[in-house]
């Protein structure tokens, strides 16, 4: 038995402009396309249920190439700090929350971001510990790549106890003049202070993951490329907290980078050329080749316009990056490795023409935002898929413009570039970084808005809205060669399904972030609906 979908413009994202009036279901799968009465006739003794879209359109199920499932449910859970505007607005919270907390808590807050305020200097730790001398506490910055921490974090940390802590490999501890830290931790710096934090339980990770996958679901998505088992614990326990968090009455199709320094956990867990239950499944080893834009830790070929003598740095030294991509090919898997400089970008790539996967697996390369003539060059000679954030080009104009300086944008956030070449792109939101509403990165992704100052920047590189869809649904699926069975509204395709209250195709682009998600739809299975009642 099996389901009629009718009732609405249906996209099949096969080709531009492409609908049909309905498609017919039986469990997890699409029999067949055409029209109504075709359908209806031809499968009338197998139809079980007829939903009616009232007029809302469907499309492909959206699928999030990059983001943080369990960093997104912490954010849903902990102190946001995101839409903060000042420094004193910042504090104010972290004062506000404090009277809550119990002896020896930590207070962890999430997403600050200086470049949107109006005086952009980093929070010192005297100021935090004004405010919170007993407690620990660190907050993130919203790229992840930065944290600050008081000077009770530092303790239980043991930063400069007995002696001062060395920077680490591909990090930094600030300090001023004097040589005293600040309380600003740069890329695997920030390691110092979230080992000092007590570990999770697998039952707090498997409510931060059920919680994030309801979030998730209600906002279009059937299924995510996640990156978080290196970082709660161990492999096993975060990778057993996906599986029991997401099953049959929890429906997601959790696609799990494998960070490469639990690589040999997955190994042992049956990862081989790439494994996968029901609903979760393991893929490429995650990689860092270089940090930020926004801590001015992304590795440029040049100096930093804004910050004369620094470039940004790799966090691996180019013989150990080759080795960890090698590890990666003695068991045939391909490698998805983090880089947003030019230089990154040039390296990585350089690596991964010298080390060809031997198999139908594809490598990517995340963010890829800054490129220079050279890393595209070699970009158009890699099968490897690029993981774009659109929701970027929103967040980072205009202060990105004095990271840069003008003659490196023109090959920055160059999406309609790399399309031109042939060049595959996914499109993700790396939540809890940005937003993770698809249809945010959508609008993002054709119209290069800024949302700190509302101006276009680079217009050159907006993409058309079928493109940008394209990035959430069969981008997404090809980058995990899934582009025969995942993407597409086709014979024979997962019955996943994103059903929204609009036209896409047909509405202002400026109005694209309005669109509300009716609908969304996992094997045939709703999943998450707006108004029960119409159902």
């Amino acid at each position: 038995m099996g389901k009629l979908w009718f009732g609405g413009p249906i996209y099949t994202m096969e080709q531009e402009d492409i609908v049909v009036d309905a498609v017919f279901t039986q469990r997890n799968k699409i029999i067949a396309i055409g029209t109504y009465e075709y359908l209806y006739h031809t499968y009338y003794n197998e139809i079980e249920e007829a939903i009616h879209l009232q007029g809302k359109t469907m499309l492909p199920g959206f699928i999030d190439s990059h983001l943080h499932i369990v960093w997104h449910g912490e954010k849903l859970l902990r102190l946001d700090l995101s839409a903060m505007q000042s420094a004193d607005e910042v504090l104010e919270a972290l004062s506000n929350r404090s009277v809550h907390l119990s002896k020896g808590e930590w207070l962890v807050g999430e997403g600050w971001n200086e470049n949107h305020w109006e005086e952009p200097l980093i929070i010192h730790k005297s100021a935090l510990d004004e405010i919170i001398p007993d407690n620990p506490v660190m907050l993130s910055r919203v790229c992840r790549h930065a944290v600050l921490a008081n000077s009770k974090a530092m303790e239980l940390a043991k930063i400069d106890y007995p002696n001062n802590t060395e920077d680490p490999q591909g990090g930094v501890i600030i300090r001023d003049n004097s040589g005293e830290t600040t309380g600003y931790f740069l890329d695997t710096a920030q390691e110092l202070i979230k080992q000092a934090m007590p570990s999770v339980s697998q039952a707090y990770l498997e409510q931060v993951i059920s919680i994030a996958i309801s979030d998730l679901t209600a906002k279009g998505l059937v299924g995510g490329h996640s990156e978080d088992l290196n970082y709660f614990g161990g492999f096993e326990k975060t990778y057993r907290a996906f599986t029991n968090a997401i099953n049959e009455e929890n429906k997601f199709k959790a696609h799990l980078l494998v960070h490469h320094e639990v690589m040999q956990d997955a190994i042992q867990a049956g990862l081989g050329e790439l494994s996968s239950e029901q609903y979760v499944e393991l893929g490429a080893i995650k990689i860092f080749s270089d940090g930020a834009l926004g801590g001015r830790t992304a590795w440029l070929t040049n100096d930093y316009s804004d910050d004369k003598g620094n470039c940004g740095f790799n966090i691996h030294s180019t013989a150990e990056l080759e080795r960890i991509v090698q590890d990666a090919r003695k068991y045939r898997l391909p490698v998805a490795v983090h880089a947003i400089g030019d230089q990154a970008i040039l390296e990585v790539a350089s690596i991964l023409k010298k080390y060809p996967l031997p198999n139908k697996w594809r490598d990517r390369i995340i963010h890829g935002q800054i490129l220079n003539p050279q890393s595209l060059q070699l970009l158009k000679e890699l099968p490897a898929i690029i993981d774009i954030q659109p929701s970027f080009v929103a967040s980072d104009f205009p202060w990105v413009i004095d990271r840069l300086g003008e003659k490196r944008l023109d090959l920055s956030y160059a999406w309609k570039t790399m399309l031109a070449n042939g060049i595959h792109c996914a499109g993700g939101s790396d939540a809890p970084i940005e937003e993770v509403n698809p249809l945010y990165g959508i609008e993002a992704a054709v119209l290069r808005k800024s949302s700190y100052d509302g101006k276009r920047y680079l217009t050159k590189e907006a993409l058309s809205i079928f493109e940008a869809v394209q990035l959430y649904t069969t981008g997404s699926a090809y980058a995990i060669n899934q582009e025969d069975t995942r993407g597409l509204i086709a014979e024979g395709y997962a019955a996943d399904f994103t059903i929204i209250d609009q036209d896409i195709f047909h509405v202002n682009p400026h109005d694209i972030h309005r669109i509300g998600v009716e609908m969304t739809v996992i094997d045939g299975e709703i999943v998450y609906v707006k108004n029960p009642s119409s159902t």
